[in-house]
């Protein structure tokens, strides 16, 4: 009973997160409205949340590890209030971002430990399963973000996206307290300032300099930029390899199923979360839905995606890790084969099978994907772990966006193409079918990055013997 009760909460603090992601989409529109926020800010009410969670997945994750996992988790549900709190109450595109930052924080010590609050409730031959129960909170969030976020778009005001947060995280808050306990050994660590202001900056610079690509056009400025941002993450490398204790725990590497399970989870981010992106600008831009309609024809893939967790992660567990997040990751490249084949003239059925196929695969990647890298790791570093884990997944979305709008918007004006992803316009009959033609080679790209994450998982098979019988130290 306590173990299904401590299921609930993670999921509920899982579901929170992806409602957050889903309903800001909806509601980007309506905030650069009325609070004038011009187009190249716009999407830093995105890209600064998901940024703070990329960040500190590993550093809240160590938090965990010193002072109690289900500590920080219950600590991010009250970050994440009072940021959710916040960000209903901004004034302006400052405020906005700043407030979106604090809500970061929150999303971070919430998404970074709930891995590890599992791994340390659930045996690991049961943990694949208690996975994929948490994708199903994922999925659940992200309907619910659509259909909630359209009805008080529509209805009431985008600031009550924020403000339902605030019951939702109180309830979630006090029921953790009641149900969840920390079980795992503290260990005293050291956080990497140093490393995370680096990797911040460099990830800051190039992100800005691809959303000005997107928007306007190159400057030196922009040069100047990406280029400052490509050294620091090359000195971060180096800053890495000399630290005592480093953001990202090199050794973890030497564990052989742990790099290819990132680095999949890294394209398998860079790939999928832009899909979200390119269907909403396809639907909205080409066939001129509302971003309300656009969205709801994707709901029957998360809600396929969540009824397959929970048997991807049961399979997992039989079976290992390996061939479930490997064929979901081969599922997911047929989704996107089915997207690349969109025209101006498609039936939106098409749309609703691809979402389809992508929810299988989806639901078979995640959950057996974070299994095996905690099944992988020691007991003392499931935070660490955790958090890393989100890190890689979290670098691959960020730059999804941008890499996204660049890609598409080869055959129209960047600012026009950015504009049709915030809902703001529409394309004309004429451009229509070239805007296809760049969405065609986005989607593309896409199929590049998961065949490379379906590469990296397939190669953990070499591993397969020692991952299945290697016991797990607690």
């Amino acid at each position: 009973m306590r173990t299904g009760l401590a299921l609930v909460v993670i999921m509920t603090g899982v579901l929170m997160a992806a409602v957050d992601t889903t309903i800001v989409v909806l509601a980007l529109p309506e905030i650069e409205r009325a609070l004038h926020v011009p187009l190249s800010g716009v999407v830093w009410v995105i890209i600064s949340y998901l940024l703070v969670i990329t960040l500190l997945a590993t550093q809240v994750g160590r938090l965990g590890d010193m002072f109690g996992r289900v500590k920080m988790y219950e600590a991010g549900f009250i970050v994440f209030i009072v940021g959710s709190a916040l960000c209903a109450l901004a004034g302006n595109e400052a405020t906005i971002i700043v407030f979106r930052v604090i809500q970061g924080v929150g999303g971070a010590l919430i998404t970074a430990n709930s891995g590890a609050v599992i791994a340390d409730t659930f045996p690991p031959e049961s943990r694949g399963r208690a996975y994929g129960f948490n994708a199903v909170g994922y999925n659940m969030g992200a309907i619910l973000g659509i259909l909630l976020g359209g009805v008080i778009i529509t209805y009431v005001s985008w600031r009550w996206i924020f403000w339902i947060n605030v019951p939702a995280g109180i309830f979630a808050f006090a029921l953790a307290l009641r149900v969840l306990h920390d079980s795992g050994e503290r260990h005293r660590q050291r956080l990497d300032l140093v490393g995370m202001a680096t990797l911040g900056a460099g990830l800051f610079g190039i992100l800005w300099a691809m959303t000005r690509i997107a928007t306007t056009s190159v400057s030196s400025e922009v040069v100047g930029a990406l280029v400052g941002g490509a050294v620091l993450l090359v000195a971060f490398g180096f800053i890495e390899r000399r630290r005592a204790a480093p953001m990202l725990d090199l050794s973890l590497f030497r564990i052989p199923t742990v790099t290819p399970t990132l680095l999949a989870s890294l394209f398998q981010g860079l790939a999928n979360f832009a899909v979200l992106f390119l269907v909403i600008m396809y639907l909205q831009g080409v066939r001129g839905l509302s971003p309300l309609d656009a969205s709801l024809l994707l709901v029957p893939g998360y809600l396929v995606g969540g009824f397959v967790g929970p048997f991807g992660g049961r399979i997992s567990d039989r079976i290992g890790a390996v061939w479930p997040a490997t064929v979901g990751l081969a599922v997911e490249i047929v989704a996107l084969l089915v997207y690349a084949d969109l025209g101006v003239s498609s039936g939106l059925w098409v749309v609703v099978v691809a979402a389809t196929i992508n929810g299988i695969g989806s639901g078979g990647f995640f959950p057996a994907n974070t299994s095996a890298v905690m099944k992988a790791v020691p007991g003392r570093q499931f935070g660490i772990a955790s958090g890393m884990l989100r890190t890689f997944a979290n670098i691959g979305m960020v730059f999804s966006f941008a890499v996204a709008i660049l890609v598409a918007a080869r055959s129209i004006p960047r600012g026009l193409a950015f504009a049709i992803f915030v809902g703001t316009t529409h394309l004309s009959d004429h451009l229509a079918g070239a805007f296809t033609t760049g969405l065609h080679s986005a989607f593309l790209s896409s199929v590049g990055f998961m065949l490379l994450a379906a590469l990296l998982s397939a190669t953990r098979i070499l591993h397969r013997r020692k991952e299945t019988t290697t016991p797990v130290a607690r």
